[in-house]
């Protein structure tokens, strides 16, 4: 063969290998393009020679952790930063990246804490892919981009505070910081829906006998007082699954979930025996009365409607009583 043509025959080779090269950097680039957003913090791109397990990425997002360019290796690899994760974030990120290597998940996504130098920690959102594969299949190199989300992650933190707040107070009850008659109501509805067959439900309806008295004779804040002492004795002597609600004024309400009859009033008799203790020898002479419903069937209304109907049938009893 003669040299021109051997010579040829290498130019196409080189040509054809540029082709090659640039349309693998053409694909890249592209990859790049749908992993970028219109956020602000950007951090800029990174990227995994996975087999080799080294990373390149802009210095951004380590100058964000407070480090400068000499303290960074010379060869980084991922580790260098999934130490750095926080502990609560650290297996959910790296199930995120597992995912994503063994074909679970098409993209890398996960947001996490990062620790900085001076040993706070920042938001990230990483995103990522794997931009090539061998021939088998195994990733090869993998590219995405991060952003800095802290003051967005900070802003939604205090945001779901707040609104948790809100709602411990528009189902509390001021005085007493027990369910108030809503919340009860919402919370016994919930229970009559999951409630299932051979499981005993309980609710317990109590007042406190000649309240009217307390606030004629000591005062509306001696009253106050006094219905807060109440909440606090009921605290104390039901169980961590009972939930207890000031239904209003003076007459509160107990759910007992997964409870027999005996069960509830045993726990309403403590009470009451409780709070005549308490206030037998005191100036404020004061007693309750408890009527106590199982379950059979109805709406929540029904069922509070029958343990209201006990307690009034204690109350003329000659109340400081349970019925059940």
């Amino acid at each position: 063969m003669k040299l021109e043509n051997l010579d040829k025959q290498a130019l196409i080779k080189q040509i054809e290998e540029l082709e090659r090269l640039n349309e693998q950097l053409l694909k890249e680039k592209e990859q790049e393009t749908r992993l970028t957003f219109d956020w602000t913090h950007n951090l800029g791109h990174w990227y995994w020679d996975y087999p080799a397990n080294k990373v390149t990425f802009d210095p951004m997002k380590v100058a964000a952790l407070g480090y400068t360019e000499d303290e960074i290796p010379k060869d980084v690899n991922y580790q260098f930063f999934t130490d750095r994760l926080h502990p609560d974030d650290y297996d959910m990120t790296m199930q995120a990246m597992a995912d994503h290597l063994s074909g679970k998940k098409p993209v890398y996504e996960v947001e996490y804490r990062i620790r900085t130098k001076n040993g706070d920690y920042r938001w990230y959102y990483d995103r990522g892919a794997i931009t090539k594969r061998d021939d088998k299949g195994k990733p090869l190199f993998l590219a995405g981009i991060v952003f800095d989300i802290t003051e967005k992650k900070e802003l939604q933190i205090e945001l779901e505070n707040k609104n948790k707040i809100l709602a411990e107070q528009t189902s509390t009850d001021y005085l007493t910081r027990l369910k108030n008659h809503r919340s009860a109501y919402d919370t016994l509805r919930t229970f009559l829906e999951k409630q299932e067959p051979n499981t005993s439900l309980c609710v317990a309806m109590l007042d406190l006998d000649d309240f009217k008295k307390v606030n004629d004779t000591h005062g509306h804040i001696q009253g106050d007082q006094v219905l807060f002492e109440i909440a606090n004795i009921m605290r104390r002597n039901t169980r961590k699954k009972d939930i207890i609600a000031r239904y209003g004024g003076e007459e509160f309400l107990i759910i007992f979930p997964e409870t027999t009859g005996r069960d509830a009033y045993k726990v309403c008799e403590r009470i009451r025996m409780a709070i005549e203790d308490k206030y037998q020898r005191q100036k404020v002479n004061l007693t309750i009365s408890c009527g106590i419903h199982v379950y059979d069937g109805g709406s929540a209304s029904d069922f509070v409607h029958a343990a209201d109907v006990k307690m009034y049938q204690a109350k003329h009893a000659g109340k400081n009583q349970t019925v059940l």
